[in-house]
């Protein structure tokens, strides 16, 4: 089994990416490229996985953190892709992917530092 420290930068790995492609693009900008938004929800996808493979005494010690709700939207991304709201897709990734980020990072200084 992995180790949480590896979920958590793949998390850390995945969000940096998106905040990549996200630089300077806006909204519209967004919706009318399927390229762009086929790499962002690519990398929400890493990063509900990992959260789903955190174990459950982990995540419980970091509540701040909605694990169940990073591993639904990947749910859903992946079973329902064709109901996808890309409007929400926008907001996770250009809004809460980069707070996540921060939350994560702090968790790795916290429990995985040497």
């Amino acid at each position: 089994m992995r180790r949480e420290e590896l979920y958590l930068r793949d998390i850390v790995e995945a969000a940096v990416a998106v905040e990549g492609f996200l630089a300077g693009v806006t909204p519209d900008a967004f919706l009318a490229s399927d390229l762009l938004r086929s790499a962002v929800l690519h990398k929400l996808t890493i990063i509900g996985e990992a959260a789903a493979r955190i174990s459950r005494d982990f995540a419980d010690r970091f509540p701040e953190i909605d694990w169940a709700a990073i591993s639904g939207f990947r749910n859903i991304a992946i079973h329902e892709y064709f109901a996808v709201d890309w409007r929400i897709v926008w907001v996770a990734a250009a809004k809460e992917t980069p707070v996540l980020r921060d939350q994560i990072e702090i968790i790795l200084n916290k429990e995985f530092s040497e």
